[in-house]
């Protein structure tokens, strides 16, 4: 893989791709190259704006594209049911679990879920979820899920997954993260055992410059904060083209493994894809299992077709 480059993405043609947080930074890099590729793309974008603004971007590079937009809010449960029940696709050969927040003020989804917990792992556990049986009708489906280098800060407590006792921004933060890495594991193991054609793998972009970093500091209007994330993203992070192409990788790329993790090769901050470091929490079964089955209890999500015998 060294020196891959989005030149190197195989022929897309024919598959169906939804990518969350489509709208802006490695979300809308994936879906542009995706698109240029030759796959059908679903923007699925909370801001019904920002989509149509980034569907006219991604049009705009490449006019032939099949792409739409479509709602999603991971940090409400009846938003994500409504987004896999309107899909129009009987199958879906690629879900990249791109969208995320980070370091925002505590705050509760429309669920009641502590907002990072809820967006960055909930959300997206029952979107595969609900995704399942079209992502299990593809002949060879994928499963990508971002995490963040972040993610050693901290494991999850399980019981406190919504950070009621105590909280911290940037350990909540690196909570969803570990558990992105733990459901990746999980279904993973689970896609294994049922003998499913279904490929968990995940990704992380280093330190690449996005919104992402900046939208915590000013919902709390920590104008400060907002400047020193803007000067590191201006001096130290690489380009979210840069940093989408280890997701870009881990969706397309031939012979990737399930459970594999990928980030960039010069000490997980920048460069081409690689395999990364993880924490060994994240690939603990009984952590993994324990964390699943809380997430199927909270979201009233079950993985029934991973549970019959194959």
């Amino acid at each position: 893989m060294s020196g891959w480059t989005v030149h190197d993405i195989p022929d897309q043609s024919g598959r169906v791709a939804v990518v969350t947080g489509a709208n802006s930074g490695l979300g809308l890099v994936t879906a542009i190259e995706l698109a240029r590729a030759g796959a059908r793309v679903v923007l699925a974008c909370r801001s019904e704006t920002r989509g149509r603004a980034a569907l006219n971007r991604l049009r705009g590079e490449v006019p032939a594209a099949e792409a739409e937009v479509r709602p999603l809010d991971l940090g409400n449960l009846g938003s994500v049911r409504e987004f896999a029940r309107e899909l129009p696709y009987e199958r879906v050969d690629l879900l990249v679990n791109n969208a995320g927040v980070m370091a925002l003020p505590r705050g509760t989804t429309a669920d009641g879920f502590e907002t990072q917990f809820g967006v960055n792992h909930l959300g997206h556990f029952a979107l595969t979820g609900l995704l399942l049986p079209a992502l299990l009708t593809a002949p060879q489906a994928r499963v990508v899920t971002v995490s963040s280098m972040m993610h050693a800060l901290a494991n999850i407590d399980p019981r406190d997954l919504n950070s009621e006792r105590a909280y911290n921004r940037w350990l909540a933060y690196a909570r969803s993260k570990s558990a992105n890495l733990m459901f990746t594991h999980e279904l993973a193991r689970r896609a294994a055992a049922h003998g499913a054609r279904l490929t968990s793998v995940a990704a992380h972009p280093g330190y690449a410059a996005t919104n992402l970093q900046t939208a915590g500091p000013r919902a709390e209007g920590r104008r400060v904060a907002e400047r020193l994330m803007l000067l590191g993203n201006r001096i130290v992070a690489q380009s979210a083209e840069a940093g989408a192409l280890p997701q870009l990788y881990a969706a397309t790329a031939p012979g990737v493994g399930p459970d594999t993790y990928l980030g960039p090769s010069f000490a997980m901050w920048r460069g081409t894809p690689a395999p990364s470091w993880r924490a060994p929490w994240t690939l603990d079964d009984t952590m993994t299992e324990r964390l699943w089955s809380a997430s199927e209890d909270l979201t009233d999500v079950r993985y029934d077709l991973l549970k019959a015998a194959p």
